[in-house]
């Protein structure tokens, strides 16, 4: 379990009771319970690619390790809606690769998509290099259904990008480091894939008479 106890610098070492690998949301639900009720602390772990010992148990203060990664299913994907809704443990990565495959672009892109995990990008609400452009993590998950850490279970999946009633309860997970649950399941948004763009470029000549839309200034100097 010596993977599990590690950040991916190798600068920051923790320790375990145990390592729980559930590969349901009933088993999440189970061992979260169980945990709760003996009393026992939780880490979940995603990817495990942060700097910052986050998922691990860097004081060794007798914490249990949940890792989400046998929960990495993708459960569907809609093209005509451009949705895709996907299990917490599911690589960033493979998700983008499951959109492409159907002409749809999943925007959110980072150094550590080829193994940071998708409930990893929700709860520290990754932004990545083009979040200029499609905005941060938040922005693109439409909904969400976690487990809470007494083995709830709150569903807050929607389709819909035009939805004002009540309260955004999703947002409230989102961001939050996974300190009010540990796992979840996202149903996120796409994108149509655009074609690469050219841009033809034409190479004139210098002109020595002044330009058309000046006041009647001079040009550039002659060559």
């Amino acid at each position: 379990m010596a993977k599990y106890l590690g950040d991916w610098t190798g600068d920051y070492r923790g320790s375990a009771l145990a390592v729980l690998r559930p590969a349901s949301v009933a088993e999440a639900q189970a061992l979260l319970r169980l945990c709760s009720e003996l009393n026992l602390g939780v880490i979940p772990q995603g990817g495990n690619t942060g700097l910052v010992s986050g998922a691990i148990d860097g004081n060794g203060t007798g914490l249990v390790v949940v890792s989400l990664e046998r929960l990495n299913a993708i459960r569907r994907i809609d093209p005509e809606n451009f949705t895709l809704q996907a299990d917490a443990g599911c690589v960033l990565q493979t998700i983008k690769d499951a959109s492409e495959a159907e002409d749809c672009l999943f925007p959110l892109a980072l150094g550590a998509q080829g193994s940071c995990q998708i409930g990893g990008n929700a709860a520290t609400n990754a932004g990545g290099v083009n979040v200029l452009r499609y905005g941060m993590a938040r922005d693109l998950i439409l909904g969400l259904e976690v487990v809470l850490a007494d083995g709830e279970l709150w569903s807050g999946f929607s389709g819909l990008r035009k939805n004002n009633s009540g309260y955004d309860l999703k947002q409230l997970f989102i961001g939050s480091e996974a300190r009010l649950a540990s796992s979840r399941v996202s149903r996120s948004s796409c994108s149509q894939n655009r074609p690469a763009s050219r841009r033809p470029i034409s190479a004139l000549p210098r002109s020595r008479q002044p330009s058309r839309c000046s006041t009647g200034r001079a040009g550039p100097a002659p060559i």
